[in-house]
C-alpha cells in the first residue's frame, strides 16, 4: 500500500514549484557564478531543450589537466568510517596528528570496535586482534596525548582539532572557520549538544539512530533540509517584504539546480522522463526477486516516511513545511542516488608508513624499529582512508560516457573532500566533458545493467560499437 504523507496534499502547489526545473537562463547564471567562485577556467554548463545539463570545454584542454576542484554542497562521512578516521566535519581533511590517528585506531581496536576497511556500509567486521602484534603498556595513551612523537611525523602535519560550537562532542573540525561555516549552514539544527537549535534533541537523537541503523543517506537528506531552512531564515531577515514561497524557492535554489529527474540517455545526453524519488531510482538488490519489485519499493518508501517523521519532530519549521513532504524527501534522496560522488580522502597514516618504507638506509632501519611495531599492531587497518558520499554542484552536471575524456582523481596535494576532475585525453573547444558513472572496463552487458539503475541506456561510441544488436 502506497504511503500517504499529509504534507504532500497540503503543500501540493509549493512542492510543484520547488520541483519545476530552472529555466536555461537561471541555470546559466547560477553556474557561471559557481564557476567564477571555483576559479575554474575553460568550462561552462549548458542546457539543451530537453532540460539536459552538460559541462563543455570553452578552450582546448590538455591530457592530465585539472578541469575543476568542486566544493561539496552537502556531504557526509559514512558512520562506520568515523571509527577509523577522525576528519573535519566540514571539509573532511584529517585532523590532530599522525600519532593521534594511530593511537585512536589502536585504542578502538583494543576495545574490540569493528573496523571498516573497504567493506560495504553495515557489513563491517571486527578484525581479529589475535593476528596483530601487541604493544608495550602505555604506548597507545602516549600516542594520543602527544607524549610519543614518531620519527619523521613532522613531514605530515595535521591541523589541531576544533570542537563543535554546540558542544555535541560528535563533530570536530580543522579550524574555527570550518566549525562556524558548518554550524551556520546546517549543523546548528542537527547538533545534539546543549546549544543545539533543533526543536527537540531527543527527537533528533532518535532520527540519527534510525538513520545509522538503516541508511545514512537519511543524514545527508537531513543536512539538505537543514541547509535550506537556515538559508530561508537568513533570506527572510534581509528580505522581509518577500513572500514565504519566493524566499523558500530562493533558499532551495542550490538544490533545484542540481536536481535531476529520473532519466534516459540518448547519445549520452540526459532527458527527463519522471521524478527521481528514491524508491523509484534505488538500485535493485541482488537478493530481491524482480517479481517483488513493487512491494520492495513500497517498503523503501515506508522506510523513508518513518525517517521523515522522525526528522520532522526534530527540526520542523512551519514556514518551510513543504520541505517535510515525502515527495520532496524522496526527490532529495533520489538526487543523491543519481548524482553523488564517493567522498574519499587519503589517510596520512598510510602516507607516513609508505614514507618510512622509502627512506634510505640507515635512516630507514632506525625509523622502522618504531614504525614496524605500530604497523604490525594495526594490521591491514593502517591504510583506511576517509570514506563518505557527497553532492558536488559542477561534477553532478557531467554526463556519462563509457569512453570518458575526464575522471575524478585525487592528486597528492588534494587532502580534503573537494572533487578534483582531471582530463584523460585532450578535449577540444566546444566538446562535452564526460565521466564514467561505472567501471567502463566491464563488458557491454554488465555496463548496461549497471547504468539502468540511472534510468537510461547508454549510446556512447563504445556502446554503439559493442552492442551485439547493432544494425
Amino acid at each position: 500500500m502506497e504511503t500517504k504523507c499529509p504534507v504532500d496534499a497540503r503543500c501540493a502547489a509549493e512542492i510543484s514549484a520547488m520541483l519545476t526545473p530552472p529555466s536555461p537562463l537561471q541555470l546559466q547564471e547560477y553556474f557561471e557564478e559557481i564557476i567564477s567562485e571555483r576559479k575554474c577556467h575553460g568550462i561552462e554548463v549548458k542546457q539543451d531543450g530537453n532540460l539536459s545539463k552538460g559541462v563543455y570545454a570553452t578552450m582546448e584542454l590538455k591530457e592530465g589537466e585539472l578541469i575543476l576542484k568542486d566544493k561539496i554542497l552537502v556531504g557526509l562521512q559514512h558512520v562506520p568510517n568515523k571509527l577509523d578516521c577522525l576528519v573535519c566535519g566540514y571539509c573532511f581533511q584529517f585532523i590532530e596528528s599522525v600519532e593521534y590517528q594511530i593511537g585512536r585506531k589502536l585504542y578502538l581496536q583494543s576495545l574490540g570496535v569493528p573496523s571498516c576497511n573497504g567493506c560495504d556500509e553495515g557489513e563491517c567486521s571486527s578484525s581479529s586482534s589475535n593476528n596483530k602484534a601487541s604493544l608495550p603498556e602505555g604506548v597507545i595513551e602516549a600516542l594520543m596525548n602527544g607524549e610519543f612523537v614518531l620519527p619523521y611525523s613532522d613531514k605530515f602535519p595535521l591541523p589541531s582539532t576544533v570542537p563543535c560550537p554546540g558542544g555535541c562532542q560528535e563533530a570536530y573540525y580543522c579550524s574555527k572557520s570550518c566549525a562556524q561555516t558548518d554550524w551556520e549552514s546546517s549543523h546548528s539544527l542537527l547538533c545534539t549538544g546543549e546549544r543545539s537549535e533543533s526543536v527537540s534533541i531527543e527527537a533528533l537523537s532518535k532520527f540519527i539512530q534510525h538513520a545509522t541503523e538503516t541508511n545514512d543517506i537519511f543524514l545527508l537528506a537531513a543536512k539538505t533540509i537543514a541547509f535550506t531552512i537556515l538559508r530561508y531564515r537568513k533570506l527572510k531577515v534581509a528580505n522581509a517584504d518577500r513572500s514565504e514561497l519566493s524566499l523558500l524557492l530562493e533558499a532551495w535554489k542550490p538544490i533545484s539546480m542540481g536536481y535531476k529527474r529520473r532519466s534516459r540517455l540518448v547519445f549520452h545526453y540526459v532527458i527527463s522522463i519522471e521524478d527521481a524519488e528514491w524508491w523509484e531510482c534505488i538500485s535493485f538488490p541482488d537478493d530481491v526477486d524482480r517479481s517483488d519489485d513493487t512491494p520492495f519499493r513500497m517498503q523503501i518508501q515506508q522506510l523513508a516516511f518513518k525517517s521523515l517523521e522522525l526528522l520532522k519532530a526534530a527540526i520542523f519549521d512551519e514556514e518551510c513545511e513543504p520541505l517535510f513532504s515525502l515527495e520532496i524527501y524522496g526527490n532529495i534522496i533520489g538526487m543523491f542516488e543519481l548524482n553523488n560522488l564517493d567522498l574519499v580522502v587519503a589517510s596520512p597514516v598510510e602516507d607516513y608508513f609508505l614514507y618510512i618504507d622509502d627512506l634510505p638506509d640507515p635512516e630507514k632501519e632506525k625509523a622502522e624499529k618504531i614504525a614496524r611495531q605500530l604497523l604490525d599492531a594495526l594490521g591491514d587497518d593502517y591504510s583506511i582512508c576517509c570514506q563518505g558520499t557527497a553532492f558536488y554542484p559542477l561534477q553532478s552536471c557531467m554526463n556519462h560516457s563509457c569512453c570518458p575524456n575526464a575522471h575524478a582523481f585525487k592528486r597528492d596535494e588534494d587532502r580534503d573532500g573537494q572533487a578534483a576532475i582531471i582530463t584523460l585525453k585532450p578535449i577540444l573547444k566546444g566538446e562535452e566533458v564526460t565521466v564514467s558513472y561505472i567501471d567502463e572496463d566491464l563488458p557491454f552487458e554488465d555496463r548496461q545493467a549497471l547504468l539502468s539503475d540511472y534510468g537510461f541506456k547508454c549510446r556512447c561510441n563504445a556502446c554503439l560499437e559493442q552492442d551485439p544488436n547493432k544494425k
